[in-house]
């Protein structure tokens, strides 16, 4: 599993040009899924996601977190991360899972941020959306779970 992680001021998502998910200061996830991820990589992400001291305190520190702040998380499904371009010009998805698994997965990564408190704004699973944002730093981090742990995304 993969997430892109963007501190943002606010964000928006639209499809057909509808606003369907909103949220002010917080955190932008795109989220990919892999055919062999499974829930303790959904946990993985999540306990990392919601206590990465990510957001300044009051001496400008990055000592606070997504708790600490109450900021809330606007996630989207993106099986693009796990595009493979080393051969051709056309990105292959082997990799990405199959949108059945995508979709339960991407549900309970939702689902467990909420149960931690996090209000949670979410795009349209498998939809084409407009994403937009305006990134606050800018921070972005990339995380990356193997087997229901972290590892370096490299």
């Amino acid at each position: 599993m993969r997430a892109v992680v963007q501190r943002v001021k606010s964000a928006n998502v639209k499809v057909a040009e509808e606003t369907i998910g909103s949220i002010d200061h917080g955190l932008v996830v795109l989220l990919g899924i892999t055919k062999d991820d499974e829930e303790e990589d959904v946990h993985a992400i999540v306990q990392k996601l919601i206590h990465l001291r990510i957001f300044e305190d009051e001496n400008d520190k990055m000592n606070e977190s997504l708790q600490d702040k109450e900021g809330s998380v606007l996630s989207i499904s993106q099986f693009t991360l796990y595009a493979n371009i080393r051969k051709g010009r056309r990105p292959s998805f082997t990799r990405a899972a199959h949108p059945d698994l995508a979709k339960k997965l991407y549900d309970i990564f939702n689902e467990s941020l909420a149960a931690e408190g996090v209000h949670v704004e979410t795009g349209s699973f498998g939809a084409m959306m407009d994403v937009e944002l305006i990134n606050d730093g800018p921070v972005t981090i990339i995380m990356e779970t193997k087997d229901g742990s972290l590892v370096d995304p490299v």
